[in-house]
């Protein structure tokens, strides 16, 4: 299986890549590659993890995940039977080292920096994605064109950053399957009760010695990484199902106490569970 990093297949002689997924799930190993990813999901939802942050992605989503940036996809199967994306990967260095710097590409500066952190675009995503559904029938140049004009349009489009803090060193084979490891089991048992006992064995670690080794490279402990993954699947449920009471989705998000719930929430959120629900 493989682990960070990550190396996208690119013919010899070509710039950049266009890729179409098209399965039950995305590839959903944490993984990161020095190319830049530029992608719009077609269809399919889930759980988007990158750097130090718990996202969503739904169906018209646009993201940008920047060079070596950590992420992972967890498709959310029980929603949905497809898992289609469309995806350009390129790095600042595709054209030749100074392309990106001459005058004319001066109003495409941005993008590059919202990547950094990722970033979902929160404007022109039906322009956004009527360029990607061209790029299936066009020819290199064309597509060359589409990616520029892509680069274009998310330097000046609203979008909201995907993480807040980023490792500034790439992940050593070693590393990368040990942190796979801790996002893998999390995403899949947040609802249990884990124990810092219990993740650090799946680290391979003492606790003490994780508890360091994972607030250096997140810049939060574990279990405030853990609560808000358990908070963000509380906001799709409060969102998705008003039937089920806010005592049933706190225990199904691993919250076995409604106090320490609803102040959890109210920390990520900025509001309780309930005024969550009403201005959703």
């Amino acid at each position: 299986m493989r682990v960070l990093p990550f190396k996208i297949p690119k013919p010899e002689k070509d710039a950049f890549v266009y890729q179409v997924d098209n399965a039950a799930i995305f590839y959903d190993k944490l993984h990161q590659h020095e190319e830049i990813q530029m992608s719009f999901i077609v269809e399919g939802e889930g759980t988007l993890l990158v750097g130090d942050t718990i996202n969503y992605y739904s169906k018209g989503d646009i993201l940008i995940i920047g060079s070596n940036l950590p992420h992972v996809f967890k498709s959310d199967d029980s929603t949905c039977n497809t898992s289609h994306m469309l995806t350009l990967f390129f790095t600042k260095k595709t054209f030749g080292s100074s392309f990106f710097q001459l005058e004319e590409l001066k109003e495409v500066q941005p993008f590059f920096k919202r990547a950094t952190h990722g970033f979902k675009l929160t404007s022109k995503q039906k322009l956004a994605s009527e360029l990607f559904f061209k790029l299936e029938n066009a020819s290199k140049l064309n597509r060359l064109i589409i990616l520029l004009q892509l680069l274009k349009l998310t330097s000046s489009a609203n979008y909201k950053s995907l993480s807040s803090f980023i490792y500034d060193k790439k992940y050593t084979d070693n590393e990368g399957a040990r942190m796979r490891n801790v996002f893998e089991y999390t995403m899949n048992h947040f609802h249990e009760n884990i124990t810092l006992e219990t993740i650090s064995e799946i680290a391979a670690m003492t606790k003490n010695a994780f508890c360091k080794y994972f607030k250096k490279r997140t810049n939060k402990t574990y279990i405030q990484f853990l609560n808000e993954l358990r908070i963000e699947h509380a906001c799709k449920q409060l969102i998705l199902d008003k039937e089920i009471t806010i005592a049933q989705i706190a225990e199904h998000c691993g919250f076995n106490n409604m106090s320490n719930f609803n102040r959890q929430f109210k920390s990520v959120k900025g509001m309780t569970p309930y005024g969550f629900r009403q201005t959703s």
